[in-house]
């Protein structure tokens, strides 16, 4: 037996899981294939009997041909995989740009609200520790019932403005749509309150991060929330945000094992695409 088709037989998820949103989140599930064989058309049968001849000498010329050419129209169309319609929706709005580097964890939202620029960061990390946390729940109360968890994601926001120094940061908790105001603090190097570098870190150690949230008088509290809303700190980013979060965390998940499968038979996705050409080249010869 080929490595490739002993691997096709053990591979625990192929370039479809990245539109298979429903299935489940183990990767102990039962066993897909990498590059799975797709049903030939009712119609290809009856054509490649009579056209065999004028591809090449085999009967089955025609049909692997086209088997080929599905083959790589799918990978082709995986890779470009159309956005979700939720993500369409938000980009459309105009009002938030998203920057999201693959392979990284964490998302940051970024807006220009008058001379203000707005940051907010979020990371996938706190989905995969809340699902850890939730699964070992499951299994102590052996219930058969899915329970529907909403993860909490901690979010960092950050406003600067081009004729102000200094930065205010706050820390919220992003759950069942809604924020919830942690911190709120103040800097007045705006380096030091938005750089992500270790340094900048360590001198936000030494400094007062100011009052908790909740400790504030409540008339405080209740302006600071008009502040945030008025510049889209709302609950439709309070839904957006464990959604997208959802979404990357799957196609993260999904890459990364693919990535190992390739690796493991020697390929790269672009020179399995390339060998599918060059088969069905020789092949209509």
């Amino acid at each position: 037996m080929s490595a490739i088709r002993a691997l096709r037989q053990v591979s625990l998820v192929s370039t479809r899981a990245l539109a298979v949103r429903s299935a489940p989140r183990s990767l102990s599930r039962a066993a897909m294939p990498v590059f799975a064989v797709r049903a030939a058309p009712a119609c290809a049968a009856r054509a490649f009997s009579l056209s065999a001849r004028t591809l090449g000498e085999g009967a089955s010329d025609v049909a692997l041909s086209q088997k080929l050419t599905e083959e790589m129209q799918y990978e082709k169309e995986a890779a470009t995989e159309a956005e979700p319609d939720f993500l369409r929706s938000f980009k459309a709005q105009g009002v938030w740009a998203i920057e999201d580097v693959a392979g990284n964890d964490e998302v940051a939202l970024t807006r220009k609200f008058g001379n203000e620029s707005i940051r907010m960061m979020f990371s996938i990390a706190d989905i995969n520790q809340s699902e850890t946390q939730f699964e070992n729940e499951e299994e102590t109360d052996g219930s058969d019932e899915e329970p529907n968890h909403s993860y909490p994601i901690r979010c960092s926001l950050s406003v600067t403005k081009s004729a102000a120094n200094g930065a205010l940061t706050v820390d919220v908790i992003c759950q069942e749509g809604t924020f919830v105001v942690e911190n709120i603090s103040f800097y007045k190097d705006a380096q030091v309150g938005t750089e992500l570098t270790a340094e900048a870190d360590w001198r936000r150690r030494g400094l007062y991060i100011g009052p908790q949230f909740d400790t504030l008088d409540v008339s405080v509290q209740e302006e600071f929330e008009k502040f945030l809303q008025e510049r889209g700190i709302n609950e439709a980013l309070a839904s957006f945000v464990p959604e997208y979060a959802e979404y990357k965390e799957q196609k993260v998940r999904s890459l990364v094992i693919l990535l190992l499968e390739l690796f493991l038979i020697g390929f790269t996705l672009q020179e399995y695409v390339s060998w599918l050409q060059n088969v069905k080249t020789f092949v209509e010869a």
